[in-house]
């Protein structure tokens, strides 16, 4: 399992498909891990793809002190992630807090970026999406089994009308682990303490709009759930008016898409197709 270690002594896991094709470093949502990436891997067919699970989450090791779970520290990881390669640039496929950390590295770190793909995410995230994730985040489920878990999700999840049942199988065996006791996350439940700790979402959101400009001249791109409650419809264009970007509204997806729908499939291979 290849790992590495970060200048604060965290074990990070990672899985790197080499190649020669552009480097893609693939950054996960909040609570997930690179298997949200698994079903991306045939449009990124021409990229070499790198996917890490950050601290406390997947395969990475847990942090003692939770305030480290957090956009900044995320962000010098993927850098050190980088570092350990002897990759000197990449470009981000961000899905959710994944693009946030795309924006931060804007700022921090613009030299080092050579596109970004924003999945379902922008610079303004929508109080209401977030007061869902708070909802759940940190907290193991109520269903015992990844059975339950699957159905309960084909019936209870927005936004979603179409998908499956073997879709919501692999993704509640990727995100939950079996025990005799019923289901548990696999990530460190004190990132809801981070969380918490770090973000008011009934509060003022910083204005990461100047972080989306700073990336001009870059391979951008934008895939929005059309039925997002993260992503609204208005920061969806607003992105589109601010710098030149591939973008697509997938119907029937909420937050986030999977990255293998038909028109998700286009923009990634047209904007790897863009990435040196």
């Amino acid at each position: 399992m290849p790992t590495f270690t970060t200048s604060d002594g965290l074990s990070i896991y990672y899985d790197d498909t080499g190649g020669d094709g552009p480097a893609v470093l693939c950054l996960a949502g909040l609570t997930r891990n690179s298997t949200d990436f698994d079903y991306a891997l045939p449009a990124l067919r021409d990229a070499r793809v790198i996917r890490m699970d950050y601290r406390g989450r997947g395969k990475s090791e847990w942090a003692e002190d939770f305030a480290t779970y957090s956009i900044d520290r995320e962000a010098q990881d993927a850098l050190e992630l980088l570092d350990h390669l002897g990759l000197e640039k990449a470009a981000i496929l961000g899905t959710s807090r994944g693009g946030l950390l795309a924006l931060h590295l804007a700022n921090t770190a613009r030299d080092r970026l050579t596109g970004v793909c924003f999945n379902d995410v922008g610079p303004k995230i929508e109080t209401s999406g977030l007061e869902i994730i708070l909802v759940f985040i940190g907290r193991n489920p109520i269903w015992k089994t990844h059975d339950a878990a699957a159905a309960a999700f084909a019936q209870r999840v927005p936004g979603f009308d179409g998908v499956p049942a073997s879709r919501w199988r692999e993704e509640v065996e990727k995100h939950f682990i079996q025990t005799p006791d019923g289901l548990t996350i696999n990530y460190d439940p004190k990132l809801r303490n981070a969380v918490l700790s770090q973000f008011d979402p009934r509060g003022p959101q910083p204005d990461l709009w100047p972080l989306l400009d700073a990336l001009k001249g870059l391979p951008l791109a934008v895939i929005r759930g059309a039925n997002s409650d993260i992503l609204s419809p208005e920061t969806f264009a607003e992105m589109q008016n601010r710098q030149p970007m591939l973008a697509v509204e997938i119907a029937n997806r909420g937050h986030v898409p999977f990255l293998d729908e038909p028109e998700a499939v286009k923009v990634l291979n047209d904007w790897t197709q863009q990435l040196t």
